[in-house]
């Protein structure tokens, strides 16, 4: 994944910079740890819902236990923006 995100240039050369300068990490393992994090919460919302069930049916909490907590969960979350087409973006800015 590291390196295709790095193929892609999508990997925030600015952050991996700075990793660098304030942490003891290489240039090599502060760009793993931005690829790690980015990959972390490129997850959609509703992949995160349906895993994050499982994971709590798994350890033995009811639905409702489980749904609560996932209610609770989300707004704590970072999500990729949806995609917008051009024109919604006009809409956005214009109304």
């Amino acid at each position: 994944m590291l390196s295709d995100m790095q193929a892609a240039g999508q990997l925030p050369d600015d952050l991996v910079a700075h990793l660098t300068r304030t942490t003891p990490l290489s240039p090599g393992e502060a760009a793993r740890v931005v690829a790690d994090v980015l990959g972390y919460f490129a997850e959609s919302a509703d992949a995160y819902v349906r895993r994050r069930h499982g994971e709590l049916k798994a350890r033995g909490l009811t639905n409702d236990q489980v749904f609560r907590r996932i209610s609770a969960e989300l707004p704590l979350r970072r999500f990729l923006p949806p995609q917008y087409s051009l024109r919604q973006l006009r809409r956005i800015v214009y109304g």
